[in-house]
């Protein structure tokens, strides 16, 4: 077991608050990130402090099959009770409605007659058949004792066969079964689930009840099913919060507001922009443009893949032409100043014979490197989450048991490993979807780049480290024999990196979400808090203050000493520090 040092140390990097990380009152808050900057970078997250949860309240909830059924069963039996009605009738105001029990009361207490006539929730029958002893079905128009005919509310009379054979075709055509009406052309009466109950095979039945079931969550605009392949549980939403990501028990994680895999700090209209040009013709285009030209004379278009400007093209045109004017190569040699040589492309280029088709093509080449650029590195980070959700599930099936066993803890010690994994592939989300930000940043907002590329920049190096630990310097543990007394320290740095990672993530989120709002129209930062600043003294002096402070308390204690660099607490045998590796 650890020490309570050991725990100290684990739980230090925790323990400091957003007003002394981003607040821009000490220079060496852990990994010292912005202070290189700007010497008032840090009081660009000056709200930091007004944020009292870094977990918001989960504001969804995941729905089982059961837990629908029991949904849709409760609101059911709330409208049947309000409305005096069979339970029925009550489901079937509520498919109409959506689901709805607010919209069902208020439309039924405002014209219970209209709502009835629009249903199809009929008083009593439009056709009388007292006293009878046959009737005549209306499909087949055979005659039936009364034993034999059936009848919706209507009172139109048909066989068991033809009714039998009118709820199957309808069950089999989808979900429309659902607002079933009378085989009667001009009667409007609904079917419930009584006669489906009552008329319908077992296979039917099932069908008819999944459709139900599924209604309730596709028709109700609070709730959604889990768009991940092959995952069967939905989602209610409760409206009202500012993030739309959604984590399902599955595990995939999405945006409630487009359906598209969780996105944030990226907005829906980015994304959809973004993956439509990934699968888009246009940058096929812009790659045709931007690295061959056409046949002089088929206009097919042909890749220069050797050095050579003789250029042949494919049968059956095979047309011989130059590669940098486009003229026949029967007019090149000596005169035009040798076959290597086209002083005719050159004197037309200076004549501006070329200048609009050069011209299109340097842009169709710099528009093509530019989303090559974020396009590789958005394909990258989500190649690094996929193979991190995978080391995550092996680390939670396989290698937790086994260090477990090897390092003599028990698994709820080692919960450090696993966080840290779940903030390695939040990360790589997060990061990734910084790409299609850069790539989307207005032409109005150029003045902003710097600012975020910086933010980005540093983000991206405090991931690496941590995944690098995670990664790394964990397999010296799993192929360990026994105990190691580094475990600890491992443990201390691990903990640290990752809520040092996590700090800096939900700042960049919270910067991308609000517009990098504090970037003024030139490209500098600025602070509500600056003018208090210059009141009190200058910044530096400030953070002077702040850090002897931070070092006072930290350093009373004779077992930890204090990193110059990062401010981070390592226990006294240590002589680098175990979050920024510097030589104490």
């Amino acid at each position: 077991m650890d020490s309570e040092d050991d725990m100290h140390d684990a739980n230090d990097m925790e323990s400091l608050d957003d007003d002394d990380f981003y607040s821009g009152d000490t220079d060496d808050a852990a990994l010292d990130y912005y202070s290189d900057y700007d010497d008032d970078a840090g009081d660009y997250f000056d709200d930091a402090d007004k944020i009292d949860s870094r977990r918001p309240e989960q504001n969804f909830t995941i729905l089982k099959d059961s837990d629908i059924h029991a949904r849709q069963e409760d609101d059911i039996s709330r409208v049947a009770a309000v409305l005096s009605l069979s339970r029925v009738f009550a489901s079937i105001l509520l498919r109409h409605y959506n689901w709805s029990v607010s919209k069902v009361h208020d439309a039924w207490f405002a014209d219970e007659e209209q709502v009835r006539k629009a249903v199809g929730l009929l008083e009593k029958p439009v056709v009388q058949n007292r006293n009878a002893r046959e009737l005549t079905c209306g499909i087949c128009f055979e005659n039936y004792p009364c034993s034999g005919i059936g009848m919706a509310s209507c009172g139109h009379p048909y066989c068991y066969s033809c009714w039998e054979g009118y709820i199957s075709t309808s069950i089999n055509d989808g979900p429309g079964c659902l607002m079933l009406r009378c085989p009667e052309p001009t009667c409007g009466a609904a079917i419930g689930q009584d006669m489906i109950d009552l008329l319908a095979c077992d296979e039917d039945k099932q069908k008819y009840t999944r459709y139900l079931l599924r209604s309730y969550i596709e028709d109700n605009k609070k709730s959604k099913w889990c768009p991940a392949p092959g995952c069967e549980y939905a989602v209610t939403y409760d409206a009202g919060g500012g993030n739309y990501d959604v984590s399902c028990l599955c595990s995939y994680s999405f945006c409630w507001n487009c359906t598209e895999e969780a996105h944030r700090p990226v907005d829906c209209g980015t994304v959809v922009k973004w993956i439509l040009k990934n699968s888009a013709e246009s940058e096929n285009m812009n790659w045709i443009l931007a690295n061959s030209k056409p046949c002089p004379k088929c206009k097919r278009p042909i890749e220069k893949n050797q050095g050579c400007m003789h250029i042949t093209c494919t049968p059956p045109c095979k047309f011989e032409f130059c590669w940098l004017c486009l003229g026949a190569w029967s007019d090149h040699g000596e005169r035009t100043g040798g076959f290597y040589a086209c002083n005719r492309y050159e004197a037309a280029k200076q004549e501006g014979v070329y200048d609009d088709t050069e011209r299109r093509r340097e842009m169709a080449k710099n528009s093509l490197e530019r989303y090559t650029h974020y396009y590789e590195r958005w394909a990258s980070n989500q190649s690094s989450r996929q193979k991190a959700l995978a080391d995550l599930h092996q680390m939670q099936t396989v290698h937790i048991e086994k260090l477990s066993d090897t390092q003599c803890q028990p698994e709820s010690q080692l919960k450090f490993i696993t966080e840290a994994w779940l903030q390695i592939v939040e990360c790589r989300r997060v990061l990734k979807w910084t790409y299609a930000y850069g790539y989307y940043l207005p032409e109005h907002e150029r003045a902003k780049k710097p600012f975020f590329e910086y933010l980005q920049g540093e983000a991206e190096s405090g991931l690496e480290r941590l995944h690098q630990c995670a990664e790394k310097e964990l397999q010296q543990f799993l192929s360990a024999e026994g105990p190691s007394k580094e475990f600890n320290d491992f443990r201390t740095k691990l903990a640290g990196l990752t809520s040092v990672t996590k700090n800096y993530f939900e700042n960049l989120v919270r910067a991308l979400e609000n517009g990098l709002a504090d970037v003024d129209g030139n490209g500098a930062t600025f602070s509500r808090a600056t003018s208090s600043k210059n009141a009190a003294g200058s910044s530096k002096g400030r953070a002077g203050r702040g850090k002897a402070a931070l070092r006072t308390s930290r350093t009373s204690d004779d077992s930890h000493w204090s990193c110059d660099h990062c401010s981070s607490m390592n226990i006294k045998s240590a002589t680098t520090c175990q979050i920024c590796n510097q030589r104490r």
